[in-house]
């Protein structure tokens, strides 16, 4: 950086060895500073004015340029510089710096202090916001740059407020110097620059600050330098080092610039005192040497008695030379040059003294930095040697760990601590304000309540003085000496005032007529479109069945095959006419959306050309179900759960006959969430109250350690609801939502671990409960509390024998369908197996999921018997019209996906389907659990014996190989 004088480094350095400038100098600046001030507040005010109000008139042009004249002269001649506190370091402490503002570049240079050369950072104004905090310590303030946030601290307000606007100032003149057309600071340029200076800086934007006295400016450098160690950069101790070496030299080097060995003054001595005749002082010069000035850092005095006794008695021509002897020995000018040469050694030996001792002073300073600096590294190193050994030690990571996690969980205590003061003071801002307020308001209703006592006595009054002038008109009334003449305006008055009371009440009468005469008819008209609304509901759903009829017709006729060539064609034409058409061009009672409140696709996307069909045939069926029960089948559910919930409490909640009607006829979306986490937390109570945090704790432990199953868990993501809006995207959070959850569950349950199934149960939790710690506790409960023993194991057992109980259920509820599936070899565990193990997820439409899942969390595995029953009673007709086990199998894959009226499944469910007892499933399920266990001992035994004789036959084979290479030798 280029200073004033044209060195490189810090701009005041050279400034700051120089004698301070005199007291009334600075106060005739200061003088000028406030008239100049005060000139631009009044120009501002007066072009205010005039781009206000008078527009007619013009200020006078000169006046307006010579003020703009002297601002930019003002603000160009004036040095932004001064010492301020900067936030830094590991320790976020304050350190003493000198900042200087370098114009050309608009940057912002720090420097230890004020005598260094190099700096220790800058910061980018051009860039950069200017903030202060409103809570912070008094003089505080920012500088945000795109790279870092600048903490400074000011001396006290008046200099933070002069520090923000003379940098705010700068940048504006950096900027329009930047756009400016012409280099050259011509008068006329210099004029304009500074009337845009006024016009960007106004007024009433930021008041002229004053300059603080001896804080800014290079008054600033002559300020004491803090000597603490820590002021000291030990970010940059080359730096440090080259300043401090620089300001050895460039301290010699403005010593030399300051002395001369002869310097001319005007002859002041007392003639009482030397003797000597009064001469002219213009014609009789002194010799003197100019002592050096010692800064506050380093004072030398030692040498000044050697200085003066050097020059005492040497005078200049014309005058006596004072002699050891103490005679006087007239002067001439022959002998001046000797003298002078004597003067100047003995000047030259006492300013080498000085310089001695001044670097002797630096070198011991410096020694003293270095010391500190080797005593801060030695403590360092060995602290990281502690350090060092004491993570090496057995057990004392998990310590430290333990002790880092207690720091943070004190941390986040002491932000909740400090969040909940600040939100009672501001509780307690907000009580006091509404006090005040509503005091206010208590005045102004007893001021009204005044006011209006006043008016009724004035009325009062009033009536009774009309009701004695009616009364007796001839009265007089002496207090108030009402004429006649007033009288009869009065009685005119009254009387035709009670004309246009009649009138009025007759056009009220009139109006109320009209008013209920239009109310009969928006009520009619109303019910008429209510009922023409339900008549176009319910013929659109009579279309809808009626082109989902056709279509199954157009499918059975596809699926025949003695139908001739030409015909197929045809009916080919038709289906493809069939699946072009737009539904769009259909009334709609009201629009279908394609994605559910959860998430999930209403109507399927098949990807096999003959599943078109089928696909438009479901959307049909769903669309004039949702057409014909919206009014009737969902507020009835709604308002009886509303009745049921009115008024109580989540934990209120309590199991009861009522609650498990209303549970199995499904949960309205709006309560769906509460009711599911009150049967949760039911039925993980005891363990939620034995390990409270335990999710968190979980979560922290797959962070920091990985589990086996985490590679399948991260595969499976990808592979859960595909369809689902919240998880079709590989980077949406709810993905990492489910992967915690489902690694936190692999931790907290080590039988199971993993298996592949959890996911989409997890993933289901999470779309209703929208919290990742309930999914996790609803995962727990499914596996833990609601399947039995060994659902989810390596062996599935669990799962292995509720397929063989189910098929006993199938033979004894729908005998006709489980012979019809014998006879064509058809084996229904291949598709019921995932019905079990995912709870239906993914095989049924998600509003009747979502009722069989309110059902099973509630009542446990006995739903989903009575589901999957009551799925194959439901399109019981249609499977045993196929008579092809290819036909069957590929059937059964998407059939559940094709049940639209989820009333009529949950009455087959829980009315068709009784008696259903569980003590009857419990005993089943018990004797398949023991005859699949036998089963698996029995396979274990024959892998072990076929594992033995493996082994023996490998041992013969290898004796007869050795026996035949022995016959060969």
């Amino acid at each position: 950086m280029e200073g004033e004088g044209g060195c490189k480094g810090n701009p005041s350095a050279l400034a700051s060895g120089s004698l301070p400038p005199p007291r009334e100098k600075h106060q005739s600046e200061s003088g000028d500073c406030c008239s100049l001030v005060e000139s631009l507040e009044e120009t501002h005010t007066d072009t205010m004015g005039l781009s206000t109000g008078d527009q007619g008139k013009e200020a006078p042009q000169p006046d307006s340029a010579a003020v703009g004249l002297r601002a930019a002269e003002h603000i160009s001649s004036t040095k932004l510089c001064g010492y301020l506190h900067k936030q830094g370091g590991p320790l976020k402490a304050w350190k003493y710096r000198w900042f200087t503002y370098e114009e050309k570049k608009c940057q912002l240079f720090y420097y230890r202090t004020a005598q260094d050369l190099n700096p220790l950072g800058k910061v980018e104004l051009c860039n950069a916001t200017f903030s202060y905090p409103l809570q912070g310590e008094e003089g505080t303030f920012h500088i945000q740059t795109p790279e870092r946030i600048f903490i400074l601290k000011a001396a006290n307000r008046d200099a933070k407020m002069y520090w923000l606007q003379q940098l705010q100032l700068r940048r504006w003149q950096h900027r329009d110097q930047l756009s400016a057309d012409s280099s050259l600071p011509t008068s006329e340029n210099l004029i304009q620059n500074g009337q845009q200076l006024l016009d960007t800086c106004p007024a009433n934007f930021l008041p002229t600050v004053m300059i603080p006295p001896g804080l800014v400016g290079e008054e600033a450098a002559n300020l004491p330098v803090q000597t603490n160690p820590l002021n000291v950069s030990i970010k940059h101790p080359l730096i440090e080092i080259q300043n401090s070496v620089q300001s050895l030299l460039l301290r010699r080097t403005s010593q030399d610039l300051r002395r001369s060995v002869f310097w001319l003054d005007s002859f002041t001595t007392d003639t009482s005192k030397t003797n000597t005749p009064n001469i002219p002082s213009s014609n009789i010069p002194t010799i003197a040497v100019s002592p050096a000035p010692m800064s506050p850092q380093s004072p030398v005095q030692s040498a000044e008695p050697e200085s003066e006794r050097a020059h005492e008695g040497l005078q200049y021509p014309g005058c006596s030379l004072s002699l050891p002897n103490g005679k006087k020995k007239k002067c001439n000018s022959a002998t001046m040059p000797v003298d002078r040469k004597e003067a100047s050694n003995l000047e030259r030996a006492s300013r080498l003294q000085q310089e001695k001792l001044t670097l002797a002073e630096e070198v011991k300073a410096q020694k003293e930095l270095v010391w500190l600096l080797h005593k801060a590294l030695e403590a360092a190193q060995l602290e990281k040697r502690a350090c060092a050994q004491f993570l090496a030690a057995e057990g004392e990571q998990e310590r430290l760990e333990m002790l880092r996690h207690g720091e943070r969980c004190a941390a986040d205590l002491r932000d909740q601590l400090e969040q909940l003061r600040r939100e009672n003071d501001s509780l307690q801002r907000s009580l006091s304000e509404r006090d005040a307020h509503v005091a206010e308001l208590q005045d102004s209703v007893k001021l009204l309540m005044e006011k209006n006592q006043a008016k009724q006595e004035v009325i009062l009054k009033l009536s009774e003085q009309v009701a004695a002038c009616i009364a007796d008109p001839q009265r007089n009334i002496s207090s108030e000496c009402i004429s006649t003449q007033t009288f009869r305006q009065l009685t005119q008055e009254l009387d035709s005032l009670k004309d246009d009371i009649e009138a009025y009440k007759t056009q009220n009468k009139f109006l109320n007529s009209e008013i209920y005469q239009l109310t009969r008819l928006w009520q009619n008209s109303s019910e008429q479109e209510k009922s023409l609304m339900v008549k176009c509901a319910y013929l659109e759903a009579s279309n809808c069945q009626m082109e989902s009829r056709y279509l199954g017709v157009l499918r059975k006729l596809q699926e025949n095959k003695e139908l001739t060539a030409a015909q197929r064609d045809t009916v080919r034409t038709l289906i493809e006419d069939a699946l072009q058409e737009n539904l769009k061009d259909v009334i709609k009672f009201k629009s279908v959306r394609e994605y559910d409140e959860y998430g999930f696709k209403l109507v399927p996307d098949y990807e096999v050309e003959e599943m078109k069909l089928l696909s438009k045939i479901q959307a049909l069926e769903i669309r004039s179900n949702n057409l014909l029960s919206q009014d009737v089948g969902d507020r009835s559910v709604l308002a009886r759960w509303t009745q049921y919930l009115g008024g109580r409490s989540p934990d209120d909640l309590s199991s009861s006959p009522e609650l498990k009607v209303l549970l199995r006829w499904g949960i309205p979306r709006e309560y769906r969430r509460r009711v599911w986490r009150w049967m949760v937390r039911t039925l993980t109570r005891s363990l939620q109250e034995r390990h409270p945090n335990l999710f968190q704790q979980l979560c922290e432990k797959s962070r920091n350690t990985p589990h086996p199953a985490s590679r399948q868990i991260q595969l499976d993501l990808h592979r859960t609801l595909t369809t689902n809006q919240h998880f079709c995207s590989p980077s949406s959070p709810a993905l990492e939502q489910l992967h915690r959850v489902l690694l936190a569950f692999a931790w907290q349950n080590p039988t199971v671990g993993y298996c592949q199934g959890l996911n989409r149960l997890a993933a289901l939790a999470l779309l209703v409960l929208q919290n990742e710690e309930d999914a996790f506790w609803c995962l727990v409960a499914i596996v833990q509390f609601l399947m039995p023993q060994d659902y989810y194991t390596k062996t599935l057992l669990g799962s292995q024998a509720d397929q063989r109980v189910f098929k006993e259920f199938m033979a004894e509820k729908l005998p006709r369908l489980v012979a019809h599936l014998e006879e064509h070899n058809v084996d229904v565990s291949l598709i019921t197996f995932n019905w079990f193990m995912v709870v239906f997820v993914e095989s049924l439409p998600s509003d009747i999921l979502l009722k069989v899942w309110d059902a099973f969390i509630s009542e446990g595995t006995k739903v989903i018997f009575r589901y999957a029953l009551a799925l194959f009673k439901y399109k019981e007709d249609d499977i045993l019209k196929i008579h092809d086990s290819v036909e069957i199998y590929q059937y059964l894959r998407f059939f559940t996906k094709t049940v639209t009226d989820s009333r009529k499944l949950t009455s087959i469910a829980f009315e068709d389907l009784n008696p259903f007892p569980m003590k009857l499933l419990r005993n089943r399920r018990t004797l398949h659990l023991q005859r699949l266990q036998a089963e698996l001992r029995e396979l274990e035994k024959l892998q072990k014996e076929y594992a033995s004789e493996s082994t023996q036959r490998k041992d013969k084979d290898l004796d007869l190989i050795a026996s035949e290479d022995d016959d060969d030798v």
